[in-house]
This record gives C-alpha cells, structure tokens and sequence, in this order.
C-alpha cells in the first residue's frame, strides 16, 4: 500500500491548472494558506506524466472515484474537480479541500490520509475509478 510519503502521479494537464490555480489564489504578503501550501506540496512531489499515458486507475482532475475511510468503513463517491465546480450535495468534490487534494494522484489500493479541522487525521483508500477522462478519451479514441 502506499501512503502520503510516495509520489503521486499526475497529468502534465492537471499539474498546469493546478500550479496555474495556486498562483492566482497566492497572497501577494505573507505565506500560502494551508490548503493551498498542502497543494502545491503535493505537486512539488508528483510524478508527472501525459494524460495519454497515465494509468486509468489514477485519481485525476474530473475523475469520479470511491474511496472507503479507513475508521469507519464508509465507503464515499466523489468527482474531482476545480474550486468553482464544486458541490458536495451533488458529489463533486474541490481539489482544495483537504480530502480533494489528498486524493489527487493516488491509485485503486493505494492508502491516503488528511488533516481534520480537529486536528485529527484521516485515512482512506481508493476502492474503485468509476471515470476517469483521460481513459474515456482513449476509449472514444481508440488508443
């Protein structure tokens, strides 16, 4: 299983909109809030790669993935997406928040984790992609 401490994979894509993101939202004094700090940190770490060749059991910006707590067994479906796309009631989940950015870059058996506003920290792991677009794209492409 690998957790927080390995590299992530991202999509060269992903990784411009979010290095992009990041900076229109740095404060122009003083340090990155901590969402974003915890943001760009996986980033800095990611392994990148392009979209045609990401595997299509990798967490990615628009993938919809379930992921089951580890504490409690709940079991959670969620659609990745940017910050001004986000709705949880309808289950799209912003990559800023603590569990988006966390989830980023993982794969189906992978083990993750996050900070709590408590303080706490939770871990999950990745049960399933239900979609993910750049797989989609090969298929409708047929690459």
């Amino acid at each position: 299983m690998t957790t927080t401490s390995a590299p992530i994979r991202i999509t060269q894509t992903d990784h411009d909109k979010l290095t992009t993101l990041i900076g229109e939202l740095r404060p122009a004094t003083g340090p990155l809030p901590d969402h974003l700090q915890f943001l760009d940190e996986e980033l800095r770490r990611a392994s990148i790669t392009a979209a045609a060749e990401i595997p299509a059991d990798v967490v990615t910006l628009y993938s919809r993935a379930r992921i089951v707590e580890e504490d409690s067994g709940d079991t959670l479906e969620y659609t990745l997406v940017p910050p001004d796309e986000a709705d949880v009631t309808s289950g799209k989940l912003s990559v800023l928040s603590p569990l988006g950015t966390a989830m980023l870059g993982y794969r189906v058996g992978d083990t993750f984790s996050w900070p709590t506003p408590d303080g706490a920290t939770c871990r999950a792991r990745v049960e399933a992609i239900l979609f993910q677009p750049e797989e989609n794209g090969r298929q409708q492409d047929g690459k």
